[in-house]
């Protein structure tokens, strides 16, 4: 039980649904009462699941701040000042209820761990480069690498970064290597960077 009498677990339950729909307030009466019981520890490592559960590529970065804030609250701990370690907490659960959420991730564990329990997948030829022991084998040379493994797709590259592969190619003694990398094109990833770049931030 809790300190006011209520159940642990509908109190935790309460605490991370609350942050899922946004109910700031509600995030905080229940995680208050997690904290005033006792359960400290317990609600920095629902908070740090959730960052990546219900949050997840909603806001990328989340999950770095909500390790800072975690940090800040056992530095604070460890100073002994009992009053302002409350700050990070509750800024950690404000911060995850404003959040914009995506549960992607959590679905993603769900589809992709039972596939890889039932299914078994086959290699495409590009994994086998000079890297490889089949590769090499293979007689293949920097030159299938630069061709072939080092294709990337959602091709985001920084100015003069293309003329810096080519002077990479040359050093390696790989010379007539032409490539075409695969723009940004998954909507989802565009989504992502466009907010990136906004600089949109809750801090």
């Amino acid at each position: 039980m809790t300190k006011k009498g209520y159940d642990f677990y509908e109190v935790a339950s309460a605490f991370q649904k609350c942050i899922r729909r946004g109910l700031e307030e509600d995030a905080l009466y229940w995680g208050i009462e997690l904290y005033e019981s006792g359960y400290k520890d317990y609600c920095w490592k629902r908070m740090v699941i959730m960052s990546s559960e219900d949050v997840g590529l909603g806001e990328p970065s989340v999950i770095v701040q909500m390790m800072a804030l975690k940090e800040s609250f056992y530095y604070l701990n460890g100073m002994k000042d009992y009053s302002a370690q409350k700050l990070p907490f509750t800024q950690a659960i404000v911060l995850l209820s404003r959040c914009r959420k995506s549960r992607y991730i959590d679905h993603a564990i769900t589809v992709n761990w039972h596939k890889h329990d039932t299914e078994m997948k086959a290699f495409q030829d590009w994994v086998f480069d000079p890297h490889t022991r089949r590769g090499k084998a293979m007689g293949r040379g920097e030159d299938f690498f630069y061709k072939e493994s080092a294709k990337i797709a959602n091709a985001n590259k920084l100015a003069g970064e293309e003329e810096l592969e080519q002077v990479a190619m040359r050093v390696e003694g790989v010379y007539g290597i032409t490539r075409e990398d695969e723009p940004v094109k998954d909507s989802a990833y565009q989504v992502i960077k466009r907010k990136n770049d906004d600089n949109l931030t809750l801090f």
